[in-house]
């Protein structure tokens, strides 16, 4: 055999040497083809030589504890792919001659062996030897067409191509299996970086998985045309909007003795000067700029530390958007008033124009509704926002992004807003009732079309019959 390993390798070494530049295009994926096949036949005499050193004991023979530590010492391998390479040899080597005779003519890669060795083990003990020997040739066949993963899936239902009497039955089955270990094995870790990330890692069941991706889908869709986040960032962004959202409305059992919130400590010299950085009671270290977002809509609990940091006097809670004032800026601004974003209020945090630490107060006029991902933007990114003399919100780009820093509207509102009727509005709230917006009908006079006053619903909000002008 050794002989033939030789020549083999000798003529590798002549293809290596070839100019692969100059081969015409077809004998170019030809030559592709042949390599990959190739491959394959190398990767069955590789199987059938370590099922053999296994079998023999070889391994523990030269003084290794076992086959998986000889292979890591010998090829270099890490130990979970030699012990995956020695799996597969072993079912290979007990599974159908079918299987090896396809990976060594080629005709199936590894991957898609494995597939068909554990489809084909399954069908034996649903259906007998008869049913997976069909079996055997058909996943085969399909492996001509179709990549590990659909071939994976194909053979779901396998049975009901080869034992279809049996197949609804060993459906079931197989269902409340794949459940129950779903069940099982369902985790989620939040495991320390030490660089102030955390990384998350978990797996869900289907209903948990359904939740997640029904709460963060909607809030993955990029924010406008010049949001730069990647699919996975607006992802975590997402996740991000969802978990303030359940701590905004309350409904959390309490944690500790006190209600779930994010806790963060920070002098107040250093939030005010917007020097130093903010300590999550995680331990995790955020930047002041971070600090002095999450402050724009969050309850602000003043402490007095020592010089050693014992706490020598908590004071009350000072100020947050929330109550009479998020409803009215929830009346004005309908969602987030960053130029083309079209969040809507529940996902939106409270700004302060002009911040709280620098006298700002919390008023209706020095306060404007932003979505995460926007309300970062205003802090990090130097966009500058104010009222217009109309009353609303307008935003003056950097002068990297803008340099003639021309305000910038959100149309969708403004055109709301434009809209709504002239009469004055008031919201009535009840105890224990929903708000109800009460309205008069007269209609603006820069448009002639009717709109239709739906109770329950802020002015200006879209219905139906209603369109933007």
């Amino acid at each position: 055999m050794m002989e033939e390993l030789a020549r083999a390798d000798a003529a590798l070494g002549s293809g290596l040497d070839a100019a692969v530049w100059a081969l015409p295009e077809a004998e170019l994926v030809d030559a592709v083809d042949a390599v990959h096949a190739l491959g394959q036949r190398l990767a069955a005499l590789q199987l059938a030589l370590l099922r053999e050193v296994d079998g023999r004991g070889t391994a523990v023979a030269q003084g290794a504890s076992s086959t998986a530590v000889w292979l890591r010492d010998r090829l270099r391998l890490s130990v979970p792919a030699a012990r995956r390479l020695l799996g597969l040899a072993t079912r290979l080597h007990d599974g159908p001659p079918e299987i090896r005779a396809a990976l060594a003519d080629g005709r199936v890669d590894t991957a898609q062996a494995q597939v068909i060795a554990e489809t084909v083990d399954v069908v034996r003990a649903e259906a007998g030897p008869e049913a997976a020997d069909r079996a055997t040739g058909l996943l085969v066949e399909w492996a001509g067409q179709f990549d590990p993963v659909v071939l994976r899936s194909l053979g779901t239902r396998i049975l009901d191509h080869v034992a279809p009497e049996v197949a609804d039955a060993a459906a079931a089955r197989a269902l409340e299996a794949e459940t129950a270990r779903a069940a099982r094995d369902r985790h989620l870790t939040v495991s320390d970086l030490r660089d102030g990330r955390f990384r998350l890692t978990g797996s869900l069941d289907g209903e948990t998985a359904g939740l997640l991706r029904a709460a963060i889908e909607p809030l993955t869709a990029p924010a406008g045309p010049d949001d730069a986040r990647s699919p996975g960032q607006r992802r975590h962004d997402a996740l991000a909007a969802v978990c303030r959202l359940a701590l905004r409305t309350g409904g959390l059992p309490d944690h500790g003795g006190d209600a779930a919130q994010l806790v963060v400590t920070t002098s107040y010299d250093a939030l005010t000067g917007r020097l130093g950085p903010g300590l999550l009671d995680t331990g995790a270290t955020l930047t002041p700029e971070t600090v002095r977002r999450l402050a724009c809509d969050a309850a602000v609990l003043p402490a007095v530390l020592g010089g050693a940091g014992q706490v020598l006097d908590v004071g009350r809670q000072r100020r947050v958007v929330t109550g009479p004032l998020r409803r009215a800026l929830v009346l004005r601004d309908r969602g987030c008033v960053f130029p083309g974003c079209d969040r809507p209020p529940r996902w939106c945090e409270g700004h302060h124009i002009r911040h709280w630490a620098e006298g700002g107060a919390t008023t209706l006029t020095n306060s404007v509704l932003l979505c995460r991902h926007h309300h970062r933007q205003v802090h990090h990114h130097g966009w500058q926002v104010r009222l217009a003399p109309d009353g609303h919100p307008e935003f003056v780009p950097p002068a990297w992004l803008d340099p003639q820093q021309q305000p910038r509207r959100n149309h969708h509102r403004h055109a709301w807003a434009a809209a709504a009727p002239t009469n004055t509005t008031s919201a009535l709230t009840f105890p224990g009732r929903p708000v109800r917006t009460v309205t008069a009908t007269t209609a603006p006079t820069r448009t002639s079309r009717p709109r239709l006053v739906t109770a329950g619903r802020p002015p200006g909000q879209p219905t139906a019959r209603s369109r933007p002008p």
